[in-house]
């Protein structure tokens, strides 16, 4: 029996609009993927009444492969290391 990964949604937070807006960019070159779906949303933090924090939401939806006819397996790996770009 094989398991194919078919789609993955993603939420992250970024510091500023800039920020969304290139990672939003850099999902949409990916080779890896195709990204079906993306928003982007600010957030905001009150206290009292007042905003004490702000950030954007940006939330990307990948497919791997179709689910009908999938070509191929997909394998994420998940690591609690920051990346070497960052």
């Amino acid at each position: 029996m094989s398991k194919y990964l078919i789609k993955v949604t993603e939420q992250y937070r970024c510091d500023t609009p800039d920020e969304a807006k290139r990672l939003i960019e850099e999902a949409k070159r990916s080779p890896q993927y195709t990204l079906t779906k993306y928003s982007n949303e600010i957030k905001t933090q009150k206290q009292k009444g007042e905003i004490v924090d702000e950030w954007q939401r940006v939330v990307l939806t990948k497919e791997f492969t179709t689910e009908k006819e999938p070509l191929e397996q997909m394998f994420i790996h998940y690591s609690d290391q920051e990346d070497e770009d960052e």
